[in-house]
């Protein structure tokens, strides 16, 4: 009997740290990947002009970085089962989106950029696949992170109090990135605004709250205090 008890417990506490390796991966994938392709242009590519997007980066000397991040974080979403039907349709969603954002390249924002090493023409039809991936993949994340990750059983701690926080707090910039990139492409604000590149911050922004959300649920950030795993575990199935 105790032998079957000690084997429930190694089996909860192996799959508990699955869940938050997963999350943590994720949350860093997300993080680092901004950065990554700008410095990695700069001292690879020796270019040191800032591309307008994150997507842009897809036709410089990062390209394979971009392309390959994303399928990253789109494998370990699809990894990721989550404990109901909404978290596994959600990360299955995440996943598909990301691969989208990945094989659908958008089109040129400056061909005659001199960071350009791929010279790869995107069409409209491809582009517009692309953009609304993008758009589809950080709403689904936003949903992720406000109403499935602040979900408990109703043991809230108070590091669970403050992760929830953090959690609506990064939903609302997702959330507020995704408005202020559609309303710069209005024309009269989008010509005002250009030279700025104000899309590349906003991505930059919404990947960044993408990452600490996930690196938050993995624990990583905020993690409760000599809390029992299989306690926790068992709160964390509700989100």
């Amino acid at each position: 009997m105790n032998k079957r008890i000690n084997n429930d417990n190694s089996d909860t506490q192996s799959l508990l740290i699955s869940y938050l390796t997963i999350r943590k991966s994720v949350g860093m994938l997300a993080v680092f990947l901004p950065v990554v392709l700008v410095i990695g242009t700069i001292i690879i590519g020796k270019c040191c002009n800032i591309q307008d997007s994150i997507s842009d980066y897809y036709y410089t000397v990062m390209g394979n970085y971009f392309v390959g991040t994303l399928c990253a974080v789109a494998l370990f979403l699809f990894s990721y089962n989550g404990y109901d039907k909404q978290d596994r349709l959600s990360s299955i969603l995440a996943c598909i989106f990301a691969l989208g954002i990945a094989f659908f390249p958008t089109s040129m924002s400056d061909p005659e950029s001199l960071c350009n090493i791929n010279s790869r023409n995107s069409s409209s039809f491809i582009s517009t696949i692309h953009y609304t991936s993008a758009g589809l993949f950080f709403i689904d994340l936003a949903y992720i992170s406000f109403w499935l990750f602040t979900k408990s059983s109703g043991n809230y701690t108070p590091q669970k109090i403050k992760r929830n926080k953090v959690y609506k707090l990064c939903g609302y910039l997702i959330v507020l990135s995704i408005v202020l990139i559609a309303l710069y492409h209005i024309p009269f604000i989008h010509s005002e605004f250009q030279k700025y590149k104000p899309v590349i911050y906003l991505e930059t922004i919404a990947l960044w709250a993408f990452g600490f959300s996930w690196l938050t649920k993995g624990e990583f950030l905020l993690k409760d205090e000599k809390a029992d795993k299989k306690g926790e575990y068992k709160n964390e199935t509700q989100g």
